[in-house]
């Protein structure tokens, strides 16, 4: 009776605890703008984009091999919000952007085009959804009202 015991407790238990992550999805919620000032950073000038495509690509640390990706699209305030199956905590997982609906805000900031998303349980955060930077595009030509927004973000020595 104490071997079968022992028996349980060394083989069931640990299937049992790590039953509870399956079916367990993260959800992986970001937004998408358009630098409508070209500055490289959001400003209160800049517009969400909805119908914008986003994607999830996680890749082996090793060889940079593509293991996993899934798409989703923005909404009307252009936020996302993906749903990720299994623990990717070996690989390297980043929001990616895919496309834009904006034929004149469609170039891929290239500083702002992806934001890394840690997709493991081995971290110590409780919650399932992790929350990815702001992604931009940025638009053909400048808005006219741009010099002004962008004098306030300038420091003077006045």
């Amino acid at each position: 009776m104490a071997r079968l015991l022992l028996l349980f407790a060394l083989c069931v238990l640990p299937a049992l605890v790590s039953a509870r992550y399956v079916g367990n999805p993260f959800l992986v919620k970001g937004r998408v703008y358009c630098d409508t000032c070209r500055c490289g950073f959001e400003t209160s000038a800049s517009q969400a984009i909805p119908g914008a495509r986003v994607r999830i690509e996680c890749k082996d640390r090793d060889t940079l091999e593509l293991k996993y990706s899934i798409e989703g699209v923005t909404d009307s305030k252009g936020m996302y919000s993906i749903m990720v199956t299994d623990d990717h905590g070996d690989q390297m997982c980043d929001a990616l952007l895919v496309s834009s609906p904006q034929g004149d805000c469609a170039t891929p900031d290239a500083g702002r085009d992806r934001a890394r998303v840690i997709l493991t349980r081995n971290n110590g955060v409780i919650s399932d959804t992790r929350f990815a930077n702001a992604m931009g595009f940025l638009k053909n030509e400048p808005l006219s009202s741009c010099t002004q927004l962008l004098q306030q973000y300038q420091e003077t020595d006045e």
